[in-house]
């Protein structure tokens, strides 16, 4: 298993973005009986505060420490060192198993066994996650040199499975219509800097370079961004399916 985000986890908890409430206002909607959710691969637990507002237990675990250790506490969230694919948690447990932008970092099948072990029958599996943000034109062209070309190589081939839009994952799954959904921001040079440094490819290419490539656009995107602010546009990855046992 890759963990990629341990290194600069404060980072990833200052800067990454927020998933937009309006998808969890859905949620309530086909969740008739939210008792018990597992989000799995939670990082900084980003989603299972929003999960534990209006589930009675949420399980949320990471193979990531470090990543952990910038969660937010609450009595009903219970995190743990875990992997996807296997786990210590009874069989038909949850209500809701949810994976945001970590699904792609599984291995599907066996991940999709402890799925279909742990959840109820009934139970919603959601894959969620955001794909490249779009601003300006001009800071378009810049992030897009910068993701294709310049850190391209550094990718891992997971990331494929985000350029796809999630279409591509495997999802044997009984699959209900999904809405659209998107991340609207106000972002200034530092806390665009600040995602920037939260990416993967990032961390690859200085693992090996010895240098990290943002400072190859930093000069580039401060004399285009000055000290103004500048809408960012996430889409947001969805697949929904029913567990059925």
């Amino acid at each position: 298993m890759k963990d990629r985000f341990s290194i600069g986890s404060e980072q990833y908890a200052a800067f990454r973005p927020l998933y937009p409430q309006a998808f969890f206002e859905y949620l309530k909607t086909i969740i008739p009986n939210p008792e018990t959710a597992w989000d799995c691969g939670t990082g900084n637990g980003q989603v299972a505060v929003a999960l534990s507002v209006f589930f009675k237990r949420v399980e949320a675990t990471d193979i990531s420490e470090k990543q952990l250790q910038q969660a937010v506490q609450k009595d009903n969230i219970h995190y743990s060192i875990q992997p996807a694919e296997r786990t210590t948690f009874q069989d038909n447990t949850f209500d809701l198993i949810i994976a945001a932008q970590s699904i792609h970092w599984f291995d599907f099948e066996a991940f999709y066994d402890e799925v279909n072990r742990t959840g109820k029958n009934g139970a919603l599996i959601i894959a969620l996650g955001y794909g490249l943000f779009e601003s300006i034109p001009e800071i378009d062209r810049i992030i897009r040199t910068f993701y294709q070309t310049e850190i391209g190589p550094y990718w891992d081939a997971e990331r494929r499975y985000v350029d796809e839009n999630y279409k591509t994952i495997p999802f044997g799954f009984e699959e209900m219509q999904a809405p659209t959904f998107a991340m609207h921001y106000r972002w200034n040079y530092e806390h665009l800097m600040g995602y920037l440094n939260t990416w993967s490819a990032v961390k690859n290419y200085e693992k090996t370079n010895g240098i990290n490539p943002v400072t190859l656009i930093k000069d580039e995107l401060k004399t285009l961004m000055q000290d103004r602010t500048y809408d960012i546009h996430f889409p947001v990855l969805l697949r929904i399916g029913r567990i059925l046992k």
